[in-house]
């Protein structure tokens, strides 16, 4: 049996990411940067209000007060989007907007409830005094053109679709989205909707593990369920391996008379790089590639196949986007109960983390038991005869 760390290690060294493509910015949520962006201006762009008010010259307002009010002749109005053509002179001022445009001549900004209009809308009176560049937003305060934008395998989340936006770019370079081909081997199984007979039961991987893909910006193609023969296996992975950039199944790789998976793989010319895993749930893992098309094998079981796509799936699939670090997400907590592993493989115990940080068991944790599944948000590592005692501040790894 291969240990977690020497097949995540396996498993990273023989997947790359794939092609960069352009990418429409409106499209580009949650893909990955395949170079690095810098900016194309500067941001802002100009000087401009930082409210609404008058743009005035600092030194013609210092003895303003509420008591003493300084006089200004308004000599127009700056809506955003507008210029003003003139020079600001001595004692002039010019109605301004959020966002617009400073005026020459003009080094601050009086706020509009620091002024009083008078009976002439061509004076203003100005009660308090300001600062030169007072409320004022200057040219590439926020960013400098050519400064460094994005970095080569950062996300694309809001915030950086925001600042791309803001700096004028609609399209991007990106690494192309995986295309994931989803299996499920076993004649027991049925889809739901149909009717059950004797012995038979719905299947559940396949879309628990769309999910998890869903959230990876991957575009996931779902294959109809495969019959136990080695032909309808050998038929199902040839067309998911012609068809898509990795290919999962679940079922069909321990050591049963009716289990193909290992045996169709490598008909089909695939390499097998490791199979037992030492670690609980989850120890049959088939992991190999055919041509430059990874496979992963995953158990039947439903705990052992979520279990398994987290630990060594997620991250392969999070590489090939382009990701940079494919970590875990991780959440810290503290045993409100003990916990303790009897067994000889590490045990990826299902949990639960309250929102006071509290983590525990989500229920029985036998490798068929899916409530403890749907009731849990994370996985907790503990080794082989670990005793973690109630009160242990102790590391999640999150489901998303």
């Amino acid at each position: 049996m291969i240990s977690l760390e020497d097949a995540l290690a396996k498993v990273l060294q023989e997947v790359q990411p794939l092609e960069s493509e352009g990418v429409c910015l409106w499209d580009a949520a949650d893909r990955i940067a395949s170079d690095s962006i810098l900016a194309p201006i500067d941001l802002p762009p100009f000087d401009n209000s930082a409210m609404d008010g008058y743009a005035v010259r600092a030194q013609d307002v210092q003895s303003a007060s509420p008591s003493s009010p300084v006089t200004l002749s308004v000599v127009g109005e700056i809506p955003a989007g507008s210029v003003f053509s003139g020079q600001l002179g001595v004692s002039q001022t010019v109605r301004l907007f959020t966002g617009a445009i400073l005026p020459d001549g003009a080094d601050a900004v009086v706020m509009q409830e620091d002024t009083a209009r008078t009976v002439d809308p061509r004076l203003l009176l100005v009660l308090e005094p300001v600062k030169p560049f007072e409320n004022v937003r200057f040219r590439g305060e926020d960013l400098k053109k050519s400064a460094l934008l994005i970095s080569r395998g950062q996300v694309f989340g809001f915030a950086q679709l925001g600042i791309l936006a803001a700096s004028g770019i609609e399209s991007v370079r990106a690494f192309a989205r995986p295309k994931i081909a989803l299996l499920a081997t076993g004649s027991e199984l049925r889809d739901a909707g149909q009717p059950l007979a004797k012995g038979q039961i719905y299947e559940s991987n396949r879309i628990a593990i769309r999910t998890l893909l869903d959230h990876s910006s991957t575009d996931s193609k779902v294959f109809p369920l495969v019959t136990d023969s080695l032909q309808a296996t050998k038929d199902a992975l040839l067309e998911a391996f012609e068809s898509c950039d990795a290919v999962i199944s679940t079922g069909g790789v321990s050591v049963g008379d009716l289990d193909f998976v290992k045996q169709a793989f490598s008909d089909l010319g695939g390499r097998i790089e490791f199979w037992k895993l030492a670690l609980k749930p989850g120890k049959p893992f088939v992991f190999g590639k055919r041509k430059s098309v990874p496979f992963f094998g995953l158990p039947g079981n439903p705990v052992s196949a979520l279990v398994t796509f987290q630990l060594l799936v997620r991250p392969a699939i999070n590489k090939m986007r382009g990701m940079i670090s494919w970590r875990h997400r991780i959440t810290g907590g503290v045993l409100a109960e003990p916990i303790k592993n009897h067994g000889d493989r590490r045990h990826f115990v299902r949990v639960k983390v309250d929102e006071a940080g509290r983590v525990k068991l989500a229920g029985s944790q036998g490798s068929h038991i899916l409530r403890s599944l749907s009731e849990s948000n994370g996985l907790l590592d503990v080794f082989p005869g670990e005793s973690l005692a109630q009160g242990t501040t102790v590391s999640v790894i999150n489901w998303d």
